[in-house]
């Protein structure tokens, strides 16, 4: 066996192959003196322009999540003010290239200032200025390798529009940057992909260097022999087949229930195989619109769900300064993480949830269904009380709440005296529990979903909802992890809530421990006492 490199598994399964690295961005050429500005101008518009269709081309080819991210991406590329901004340089003597360079430096650094969402939003732009700079320069746009055969992608760092377009011929992802809720990390495990972030030195791995891929463990060795390589493929074709056979509910081998659930954005998303749906993503109607979906048009994207899944759990939108949306006119902020997101938007446009609720009751009394309906970002017992209030005013019964501060998970039991379920996303759980930015690349160990603090908020929940006799799930990212399920489970956890493809190694991984295996692998890790 060759060399051994380690960094963070987020999307488990085995893979071997060439490991082929992502293209250099291109290189900035040394300043040119400008004698036509209009004619820079020119040619700056276009650049932008070929970037934003370029995305659009792929966002429709691609479809679903990944088509909505490349959306959000080509709405940058063709955003007026970052054009402006660039053709403002050319009338200042720059050429096309570094008034791109200058321009999209000015946007990075304002968005990285805001933190959150937008600062990951500030990492898009890098891509999007290489792109930019490449149509103007006339070279090909830098992106995915193609050897023409399976093998290993490995890069600094993946944007979403290379996630997003990535082939079959990729059979895994290993990153030297990122973090397990990244977006390599989602679309990694939506796609069944074994992936490896934060791992130090795999971009420097020659082209056609042959590696194994843990995306469970997080191991990346490299230089192995052709007949490791084979040995490896075997490994994981076996546990491919294994997985297929898989069926069922999620039980313990001593049939003790956690109910395994999807996490979906639309009624596209909705697979075989799960028992319902734990986490609709209501926001995806909303995000990137300058004007809210009607009320007829929500009403038709919940149906479509709840046609399927009378039972859905329906989160309502989860946005804010930290997940810009246009029409909600909310002011900037200092720091959007700590603002007014998810249900706190309600102290300044009321009007938004209650249409959100009365539009998931009217889908409801259309399909004769029953579902859940949560709210993101509860942090007091009092914000639980109300939500519940305005959701039973619009004959909604069935009402629980999100746990992502750690606040609400040390007042989970007095919250479920106001509501009827808890779900807990993890992601910005520990988000808020280390004080650690969900997108900065050099703290992605703190995220880690096996950090104790953070096991033992979820434990906490989980014992306030065996004694209140009302469930508690988990719909974040560790929701998908193979090897926590049977700590979730000891620890208490009704129910894990993950994309599709997740489903069988989850349930395959509960299925070989007893219900008193679970609880000695979560006390274990977290004495609760």
């Amino acid at each position: 066996m060759g060399d051994r490199l380690t960094g963070l598994g987020v999307s488990p399964g085995l893979a071997a192959g060439p490991a082929y690295r992502m293209a250099d961005p291109p290189r900035l050429p040394a300043p040119r003196q400008v004698t036509e500005p209009a004619a820079e101008a020119a040619a700056v518009a276009k650049a932008l322009q070929a970037v934003a269709a370029e995305l659009n081309r792929r966002a429709a080819r691609a479809g679903g999540p990944a088509g909505e991210i490349l959306e959000a991406l080509a709405m940058i590329a063709d955003d007026p003010m970052l054009l402006e901004g660039a053709e403002q340089r050319t009338a200042q003597g720059l050429d096309a290239p570094h008034a791109l360079e200058a321009a999209f430096g000015e946007h990075r650094e304002t968005l990285a200032a805001l933190g959150g969402y937008l600062a990951e939003r500030a990492a898009d732009l890098d891509d999007l200025k290489h792109r930019a700079i490449a149509a103007v320069l006339g070279l090909p746009m830098p992106g995915l390798p193609e050897p023409g055969h399976p093998h290993v992608l490995v890069a600094r760092d993946l944007s979403p529009a290379d996630t997003a377009a990535l082939t079959a011929d990729v059979v895994a992802l290993v990153t030297e940057r990122g973090g397990p809720t990244s977006h390599t990390a989602i679309l990694a495990r939506g796609r069944g992909l074994p992936a490896v972030v934060a791992c130090p030195g795999a971009a420097s791995l020659p082209d056609g260097t042959l590696v194994s891929v843990d995306g469970a463990t997080g191991e990346v060795v490299t230089g192995i022999t052709a007949s490791e390589v084979s040995r490896v493929l075997d490994r994981a074709g076996a546990e491919r087949a294994r997985l297929a056979a898989s069926h069922g509910p999620g039980r313990t081998a001593d049939g003790h229930p956690v109910r395994l659930l999807l996490n979906i954005g639309s009624a596209t998303d909705l697979r075989p195989g799960a028992e319902g749906v734990g986490l609709f993503r209501t926001e995806f109607l909303f995000l990137d619109r300058a004007d809210p979906p009607s009320y007829d048009e929500q009403v038709a994207a919940y149906a479509a769900v709840l046609a399927e899944v009378p039972d859905a759990v329906i989160r309502t939108l989860d946005a804010g300064t930290d997940k810009p949306l246009p029409f909600l006119g909310l002011p900037a902020e200092d720091n959007p993480a700590l603002g007014v997101r998810g249900f706190r938007v309600d102290r300044v446009r009321p009007a938004v949830l209650d249409t959100q609720l009365e539009a998931i009751a009217e889908a409801a009394r259309a399909t004769g269904a029953e579902p859940r309906v949560m709210a993101p970002m509860i942090t007091t017992r009092a914000e639980a009380a109300a939500f519940a209030t305005r959701a039973r005013a619009h004959g909604l019964e069935h009402v629980g709440v999100m746990i992502e501060v750690p606040a609400a998970a040390l007042q989970a039991g007095e919250i479920l005296r106001e509501v009827g379920f808890l779900s807990i996303g993890t992601n910005d759980l520990a988000q808020y529990t280390f004080a650690t930015d969900r997108q900065h690349p050099d703290l992605a160990d703190l995220l880690d979903p096996w950090q104790p603090a953070l096991l033992r908020l979820i434990g906490e929940c989980a014992r306030a909802g065996l004694t209140a006799g009302k469930p508690v799930g988990v719909c974040g990212e560790a929701a998908a992890d193979p090897r926590l399920a049977p700590v979730l489970a000891g620890l208490g956890v009704t129910s894990l809530s993950m994309a599709a493809v997740m489903v069988p190694a989850v349930r395959e991984a509960l299925a070989e421990h007893t219900l008193e295996q679970c609880r000695d692998q979560a006390a274990s890790l977290v004495p609760l006492g």
